[in-house]
């Protein structure tokens, strides 16, 4: 019987971006154009500095450029610097099937072969859908058990993803992308308890760095087990559970193509895809009541079973760790009535303000918000069930509201207009000039028309 990693480099060997569905490129399209925001915005975080003195210090030489920076490098380090910046602010993509975040790994990948390699838009879209299918699916056959073992499936897991788009892009033949397959499965690497920490997109960065390295080395002969994913001793056997069934992974290969169906989420907000529900209900219920944080007397959010073993911080300290935390999520809603890149900073979190508001905000799990869904257990934490938040005030007004979905969500897609608001506010964070900025986002709009990726990747780069 054909095991999963001959199955997968089958599949990416024979895949062309013709075999998905037409709305493919569109979708893909506009998750790349976000996922470029965020890099961007990632250039400007906090993160950016000490790993631009580790790439500094490194001593590597090479043309290979880090957005929102004048810095070239080698392709490794550069990979690794846009992966980290892609994922720094928590403002990338969502792929619940993963659960994790693989465009930025991707995208960081790919990019690290420029300007030696010409890069059409087209190459770059088809390398993001097979990239996609490949790390959905590995997904779908380990379950979300792996997540919950520990384990961050957008570093243990996107290395594949990136790994799928380049084999595509350098069009390897079978034996050698299932030498990589085995390569990468001993360089898969993540644990979420660095969740809060500039280490949390380090994993991002470190798997596009890794995914270089494993075709790489494969692509210079260095062997590795040609079973990997499925051995008795590889990869599903160390970091998978009981149901874990590589199978399942193998009739999902494109049936359908995950970049379609079940689709990648856009956040509007940038922090931890499991808080943005709560975080647009208490907008809305600001806009509807007329509170300020002085007339509020408590804040309820329930949440489905274990939708918020994520939020681990009741009582951040940092703006990273407010990232993950629904109490801070909700008070600084009541406090500021919207949410903005500087929402996530150190002094905004520490705002006396916050903290008194933090008092009056309860979070519970109730059966009741898993909506009957015999599957709740399966799915990924931050998308289980619905999101229930209701606000009393102290004139004894009380209203609450259900929210399923958000914009950004696959079914709420966020419009051209949204994602071109959003790149303008990432790049001015990274400091690219709102000129440069709009060329470039009109190149990523016309992508599958593009002849040259790296045109647009100049303009995103510090003159």
């Amino acid at each position: 019987m054909i095991g999963l990693t001959e199955t997968l480099a089958s599949f990416i060997a024979g895949a062309k971006l013709g075999d998905a569905p037409a709305a493919a490129v569109e979708k893909s399209k506009k998750v790349l154009a976000d996922t470029f925001a965020a890099i961007l915005a990632g250039a400007g975080s906090e993160a950016a500095p000490p790993l631009l003195r580790y790439v500094e210090q490194s001593g590597a030489r090479g043309e290979s450029p880090i957005l929102g920076t004048r810095r070239r490098t080698s392709p490794e380090h550069a990979a690794l610097a846009n992966g980290t910046f892609g994922h720094a602010l928590d403002f990338d993509d969502v792929l619940p099937m993963m659960p994790g975040h693989p465009s930025a790994i991707i995208v960081a990948a790919v990019l690290a072969g420029l300007p030696r390699a010409r890069l059409s838009g087209r190459d770059l879209i088809e390398a993001h859908v097979i990239g996609i299918e490949t790390g959905a699916k590995i997904g779908l056959a380990i379950t979300h058990g792996h997540y919950d073992r520990g384990f961050h499936g957008t570093g243990t897991l996107g290395i594949f993803s990136a790994l799928g788009g380049l084999a595509k892009l350098h069009a390897l033949d079978v034996d050698t992308i299932r030498t990589a397959f085995g390569i990468a499965s001993s360089m898969a690497s993540g644990v979420r308890r660095n969740f809060g920490t500039m280490t949390k997109p380090l994993h991002t960065g470190w798997a596009a760095r890794n995914a270089l390295i494993a075709v790489d080395l494969a692509r210079c002969g260095l062997t590795a087990a040609t079973d990997a994913l499925e051995a008795k001793s590889g990869f599903f056997a160390a970091y998978g559970v009981e149901a874990s069934n590589p199978a399942a992974g193998i009739a999902a290969l494109g049936r359908p193509w995950a970049i379609v169906d079940p689709g990648v989420g856009l956040k509007q907000y940038a922090c931890y895809n499991g808080v943005q529900r709560a975080m647009h209900g208490l907008l809305e219920l600001r806009q509807r009541m007329g509170f300020t944080a002085e007339t509020i007397e408590r804040i309820e959010c329930r949440m489905a079973p274990g939708a918020t073993k994520i939020m681990v911080y009741p009582r951040p300290a940092t703006g990273l760790e407010g990232k993950f935390s629904m109490h801070y999520a909700l008070a600084a809603g009541a406090l500021d009535g919207k949410y903005a890149l500087a929402t996530f900073t150190d002094a905004a979190v520490n705002r006396p303000q916050v903290r008194a508001l933090l008092e009056k905000i309860d979070l519970r799990e109730d059966e009741r918000c898993g909506g009957g869904d015999a599957l709740l257990h399966t799915r990924a934490a931050g998308t289980r069930g619905f999101v229930e938040v209701e606000v009393h005030t102290t004139d004894g007004k009380r209203e609450a509201l259900r929210i399923d979905t958000v914009p950004g969500h696959p079914t709420k897609e966020l419009s051209w207009d949204a994602i071109e608001a959003k790149f303008m506010d990432c790049a001015s964070h990274g400091d690219i000039a709102a000129g440069r900025a709009a060329q470039a986002f009109a190149g990523l709009r016309k992508l599958d028309q593009c002849g040259e990726v790296g045109d647009i990747v100049e303009l995103l780069t510090l003159p």
